[in-house]
């Protein structure tokens, strides 16, 4: 039977329908199919090919040029540009602001076929690490509202090239969906006493651990009471904090492992599928400490068609309690789904 779900922070509402997954055109498995490619501006000894490093972790070799780990240039095709002021522009109910802020690349590895689940450990944190940084750089812009890091994976998630990197954009504005959900837990903080429905989340679910797919220490990846799409996956710090920024060098090893772990389970039973990943976090320079920051991981197994587009609803058709469980490795998975006629 179908069930609607409400999201508890941002009140969206999904609706869980197994019976949609007899449709073989509405749940594909696409394996991300990763080529060398001679004209790759990201592979090591391309660095001409991109605009100058901003950031980069070597241990030999000139600026610039071969022997980096992690490297962070420029986008070429930047979404947003660092020169210029924030002006807004109004004409009656039209309103715009001019396209300032940054729009970088952070190449994951020198290894083209280096992605996340197969890199080593002490990579992973190096990636991590490099987040962090070009954070504090980008945020420190008086100019900047909110720092989105993101990454897609595979030509269906939006990737231009196959091979490993991250994005970051500087935006001059703090986006709605940050909006909607600060707004959702300062609603759940006023009713409880000031506490973080995130942290309540958190509770609740180690508690049952119904949706749980792993933990550690410091950090929790699991799958979303009122999950918009399959196999979508949350991961969140156990200890309340505000930002990302706040991450701790002991933690970030701690956050390294459950995401490599989580991309690593998606990699073997969805069979490397195409992916987002996007780190939500409180806008700079907001002081209060009801939000929570988080990574969601959204797989792309699905299609958006007329319906979530005109209604703002979603149709999930794996439940989150099975796909927490498919990767626990609990319920066998049967990676091609039944086919029925339309």
């Amino acid at each position: 039977m179908s069930e609607l779900r409400k999201d508890p922070v941002t009140g969206r509402w999904v609706i869980i329908s197994t019976d949609r997954r007899k449709r073989p055109p509405d749940f594909r498995l696409e394996s991300v199919h990763i080529a060398p490619d001679p004209s790759c501006p990201f592979c090591e000894g391309h660095e001409s090919m991109t605009p100058p490093e901003v950031l980069a972790y070597r241990e030999r070799g000139a600026a610039d040029g071969p022997g980096w780990s992690i490297r962070c240039v420029p986008n070429k095709f930047p979404a947003l540009e660092r020169m210029g002021e924030v002006r807004e522009h109004r004409d009656g109910p039209f309103v715009s602001v001019d396209g300032v802020g940054a729009h970088e690349i952070i190449v994951e590895s020198p290894d083209h076929d280096g992605h996340l689940p197969t890199l080593d450990d002490p990579q992973v944190e190096r990636v991590l690490r490099a987040y962090r940084e070009r954070y504090h750089d980008l945020a420190a812009d008086r100019r900047v509202k909110h720092v989105q890091i993101f990454k897609n994976h595979g030509e269906r998630a939006g990737a231009s090239f196959s091979y490993p990197h991250s994005q970051i954009i500087a935006i001059p504005i703090v986006p709605l969906r940050i909006l909607e959900e600060m707004e959702g837990l300062r609603a759940h903080a006023a009713d409880r006493e000031g506490e973080c429905l995130y942290c309540e989340i958190l509770r609740r679910e180690l508690a049952s651990e119904r949706r749980v797919v792993a933990e550690n220490g410091a950090f929790v990846a699991l799958e979303p009471f009122a999950a918009r799409f399959p196999f979508e996956t949350w991961i969140l710090p156990k200890v309340h904090a505000r930002a990302f920024e706040m991450l701790s060098d002991s933690d970030r090893g701690a956050f390294a492992r459950i995401l490599k772990d989580t991309l690593g389970r998606m990699n073997r039973l969805l069979e490397d599928p195409s992916f987002n990943y996007y780190i939500h976090t409180a806008p700079i320079r907001e002081v209060e400490g009801t939000y929570h920051w988080h990574l969601e991981i959204t797989p792309h197994l699905t299609e958006i068609a007329g319906f979530e587009r005109g209604t703002g609803f979603y149709i999930n058709p794996v439940v989150p309690e099975d796909a927490a469980a498919i990767l626990k490795g609990e319920i066998r998975w049967s990676t091609r789904p039944e086919s029925s006629p339309r």
